[in-house]
This record gives structure tokens, C-alpha cells and sequence, in this order.
């Protein structure tokens, strides 16, 4: 093998080697996705549609960049801006909508071991000048340990994965996603009784009784290139 022969055969062995290394590295690095929630635009306005923007305000803690298999939990804030309302959050005519819009009912996370789904949720009062914060998901994220008979959140609340074992469509769906062709939404749809505080929650002047604030939510695929440095800081 003359030298010319020599130094090609050693190039390519390196391309191949360095392809190799490459495609590990990438393949390492996992389906990541972005969660974003614009409160600001969609949640403010319709606040200001119900004369509440002064009164009520809502907001989630989001990592932004999650595990395509997450995540399971939104932390949620409601803070009650009012002098003199009373804000219930009633969490049983809650509900969450997933990536197929199926409306699922909210479960607020105890932080003790749950082990009755079916039992009735009391909603949670604000009073004025307070915040409430609390972990919510949907009821079909749980499942239930034959051990010990507790139920923990096992599944996304928006189950992208879940679209592989689905039908012809949401299989297509899966692979336009994981490309980039398209985004998800799934929502929260939260409702809020309001009520004087000195009369309970069956009275109320001059704001709507009963309150319902969709709170979307929007999930988009990360290309592999995420996890470069210099677009980690972004």
C-alpha cells in the first residue's frame, strides 16, 4: 500500500470515527421540549374582560426546557390582589385538556399519599393580599402501586410519547412533531368563585360570581443543537 493509499484509508477511518462519536453524542443528549405559558397576553386579558386584572392574578413556575416524558406537575400562583374578596379555587370543575383536547379533571397534590382519587376536593380560599401556590395535574397521570396502594403522578400531563402506541394520525403527529413541523398546546381551565369576604362565597357585587380563565399552555420540540453552551445561556 503506497502512501497515498495509506493516508486515505487513516482519513477515512478518522471521518468514520468522528461520525461515530457524533451521532453518540447527539443520540446522549435525549428529546428535550420547551413549555411556555403566555400569562401575560392570554390570562391578563381575560381577567381585564371579567373587570378582575386589578383584582386576581395567575402564574405558573416553568423550567421552560423539560424531558419529553414531562412534565407531570404545573406549580401554579394565585394571588388575590383585592382588599375585600373572597377567591375560592374550586378544583373539582377544574379541569386540564390535553394534546388531543380531552378535557380531564384537576387534581390539586396533596402532600400526603393519595389514595382515593374519587374523594371530593375542597376548594381553596384566598383571602385578600394573599397567594395560594399549588401543584396541580390531571387525574389520568396517576397511577396506582399495587404495594402500597398510593397513587403518584406516572405519566406527562401532555403524553407526547403516549402518540408512538396511538393510531395512524397520532403517529404522524409524533413524527411531525419530533421533526419540528408542528407545536402541541394542551390548557388549564381554572375556576375561581369570587364573593364579599365578609359574606361568603354565594354573594357577590359588581364581579361575576363564578370565573373561568383558560390558561394555554404551548410545548414545541428542541432540536439537538439546545445543548450547545452557547445556546444553553440563550
Amino acid at each position: 500500500m503506497n502512501n497515498d493509499n495509506l493516508d486515505l484509508f487513516v482519513l477515512t477511518l478518522y471521518i468514520i470515527g468522528i461520525t461515530y462519536t457524533f451521532n453518540r453524542m447527539v443520540d446522549s443528549i435525549g428529546d428535550r421540549i420547551k413549555v411556555e405559558c403566555d400569562a401575560r397576553k392570554t390570562i391578563t386579558e381575560q381577567l381585564k374582560r371579567q373587570n378582575l386584572e386589578d383584582k386576581l392574578e395567575i402564574s405558573f413556575s416553568l423550567k421552560g426546557i423539560y424531558p419529553i416524558d414531562e412534565p407531570d406537575t404545573l406549580f401554579m400562583n394565585v394571588k388575590n390582589k383585592s382588599e375585600n374578596l373572597a377567591i375560592y379555587v374550586d378544583w373539582d370543575n377544574s379541569s386540564i385538556a390535553g394534546i388531543d383536547q380531552r378535557s380531564r379533571r384537576v387534581i390539586r397534590k396533596s402532600p400526603d399519599l393519595v389514595r382515593d382519587l374519587a374523594v371530593p376536593q375542597i376548594p381553596s380560599l384566598i383571602v385578600p393580599g394573599r397567594t395560594l401556590k399549588e401543584s396541580v395535574t390531571a387525574e389520568d397521570v396517576f397511577k396506582r402501586d399495587k404495594e402500597t396502594g398510593t397513587y403518584s403522578p406516572a405519566l406527562p400531563i401532555a403524553n407526547i410519547p403516549g402518540l408512538q402506541k396511538g393510531g395512524k394520525l397520532q403517529k404522524k403527529q409524533y413524527m411531525d412533531f419530533m421533526s419540528g413541523k408542528i407545536d402541541f398546546e394542551f390548557s388549564l381551565d381554572l375556576v375561581l368563585r369570587i364573593a364579599e369576604a365578609t359574606y361568603g362565597v354565594n354573594q357577590g357585587t359588581n364581579i361575576p360570581l363564578v370565573c373561568i380563565v383558560n390558561c394555554p399552555f404551548k410545548i414545541k420540540k428542541l432540536p439537538w443543537t439546545y445543548a450547545l453552551p452557547w445556546n444553553r445561556k440563550k
